[in-house]
């Protein structure tokens, strides 16, 4: 089996590629579904954010408010560090598990990691792919599905390592400036040169 890794930047359009790899019948896996869970209210992950965070970042539901938290860690390092040194470990250990339960005949498995690199995890996967287009289109495309103001979207971009250099990092890159059939074309010489390189 070869274990990819999908990451890239905030908006860059890693959930279109996912879905392309997953159209093609290759196993994938979304690690903002799995962080989503091992937060979900009651949680050993719940219970550390509301301690480091407080009862604010707490909904009436018993749910993490991300809008909330999300304001308090894209304009603090420290803080964001720490949400990371909460959630991360229990996702990755998510992604071990799903790689390990996949059937052995598996030929590629996808795993989308938003902050791969950020993370320091590329070297536990055989090949990584990058999503990826310019900055000014990452922001265009945050403002308009998230609703931020600019300054709120740069921010969270300049949160993540500039894109350039996960380019530079990756195996294979996908840009999905073009059309969506066109990103769907890349996906499947992706697939292509993946498996000749098992």
């Amino acid at each position: 089996m070869v274990r990819v890794a999908l990451t890239g930047g905030i908006a860059t359009g890693k959930s279109h590629v996912l879905a392309a790899f997953a159209a093609r019948e290759v196993s994938t896996i979304d690690a903002d579904l799995l962080s989503h869970a091992v937060v979900a209210a009651g949680t050993p992950a719940a219970q550390a954010i509301e301690r480091r965070f407080g009862r604010d970042v707490i909904s009436a539901d018993g749910e993490i408010d991300r809008r909330k938290l999300g304001a308090i860690v894209f304009s603090d390092a420290s803080a964001r560090r720490d949400l990371e040194a909460i959630i991360h470990p229990a996702v990755y250990l998510a992604i071990q598990r799903w790689f390990e339960m996949l059937p052995a005949k598996t030929p590629i498995a996808v795993a989308d990691i938003p902050l791969l690199y950020e993370t320091g995890h590329d070297s536990e996967f055989d090949a990584v792919v990058v999503a990826a287009c310019d900055p000014d289109e990452q922001i265009r495309r945050v403002t308009a599905r998230d609703g931020l103001t600019e300054s709120e979207a740069r921010s969270r971009v300049a949160a993540q390592l500039p894109i350039g250099e996960k380019i530079d990092r990756a195996d294979y890159v996908v840009w999905t400036t073009g059309t969506q059939a066109e990103t769907s074309a890349k996906v499947e010489d992706v697939i292509r040169r993946l498996a000749v390189a098992d």
